[in-house]
C-alpha cells in the first residue's frame, strides 16, 4: 500500500493529470472536427462536380467551375483532389456503386419472380427520378465512348450475370416464360432510364411534372405491369 508520502505525492500531481487529460480531450475533439470538416468539404466538392459533369460532360467542365459551384477557391479545391480526372473517376464510382447496391436480386433470394422483378423495376425507376444528374453522367460517358468506364466493366458485367442466374432459375421453375435474362435487364434499364434522360419530353407528353407523386405512381405501375406481362408473369 502507498504510504502517506506517496499519497501526498500523487495528490500533488492530481491537478497536472487533470490538465493533461483535458488537453488530450481537446486534441481529440479538434481532430474529430477536422475529419468532419474535411468530409463535409469533400461532399460539397462531389455535389458540385456531379452538377457540372451532368450539364457539360467531362470535356466541358473545368476545376475552376467546380470550385466556384462549391464556394471554394481553385487552390482549395486542388488541396482535396488530385485533378479533374481523379474527381470524375470518383463521381463515376459513386454512380456505379449506387446501382450495384440497390439493384440486387440477392438481397432477398426467397422472393418470387413477380415480387423481385416488380421491386427491381420500381427501384430503377425511382433511382432515375431521384438521381437524374448521376444517370445523365453515365449516359454522357457512354455516348462519348465510355473510355473512363473500362475499369468498372468487369465487376458490372459480373454483377449483371448474377442477376441473369436468378432469372434463369425463375425460368426453370416455371415462374416466367423462357427468355434471355440479359435482354430483360437491358429492356428494364431502357424503359426506366428514359425518364431520367428525357424528363422534359416525358413531362410534355404527360402534361404533368415527374415530381408529381400521382403521375409517378401511374408511370411506375404501368412499367411494372408492362414488364411482368412481357415476362409471362400473371398480373394479380
Amino acid at each position: 500500500m502507498p504510504n502517506g508520502k506517496d499519497i501526498n505525492h500523487y495528490g500533488a500531481l492530481g491537478p497536472q493529470f487533470h490538465e493533461y487529460g483535458a488537453k488530450v480531450a481537446k486534441v481529440d475533439q479538434r481532430t474529430q472536427r477536422s475529419k468532419q470538416s474535411r468530409q463535409e468539404i469533400m461532399n460539397k466538392i462531389l455535389d458540385a462536380a456531379i452538377i457540372e459533369f451532368s450539364q457539360y460532360g467531362f470535356q466541358g467542365v473545368s476545376t475552376q467551375a467546380i470550385a466556384e459551384r462549391a464556394n471554394l477557391k481553385k487552390s482549395q479545391l486542388h488541396y482535396y483532389i488530385e485533378d479533374k480526372e481523379a474527381l470524375y473517376s470518383k463521381v463515376l464510382g459513386k454512380v456505379l456503386d449506387g446501382w450495384r447496391t440497390i439493384f440486387c436480386f440477392d438481397a432477398h433470394p426467397d422472393m418470387s419472380a413477380r415480387d423481385s422483378i416488380s421491386a427491381f423495376v420500381r427501384l430503377k425507376f425511382r433511382f432515375a427520378l431521384e438521381n437524374p444528374e448521376l444517370s445523365r453522367i453515365f449516359t454522357m460517358e457512354i455516348l462519348s465512348g465510355g473510355e473512363r468506364l473500362e475499369k468498372y466493366w468487369p465487376y458490372s458485367i459480373a454483377n449483371t450475370h448474377s442477376k441473369v442466374l436468378h432469372i434463369q432459375r425463375w425460368v426453370s421453375n416455371g415462374e416466367m416464360r423462357t427468355l434471355d435474362g440479359r435482354l430483360l435487364i437491358m429492356h428494364i434499364w431502357a424503359l426506366t432510364q428514359y425518364y431520367s434522360d428525357y424528363t422534359m419530353q416525358a413531362e410534355l407528353l404527360m402534361g404533368a411534372s415527374l415530381s408529381d407523386s400521382e403521375t409517378c405512381s401511374k408511370i411506375e405501375q404501368e412499367l411494372v405491369t408492362f414488364v411482368l406481362m412481357g415476362c409471362g408473369i400473371p398480373i394479380q
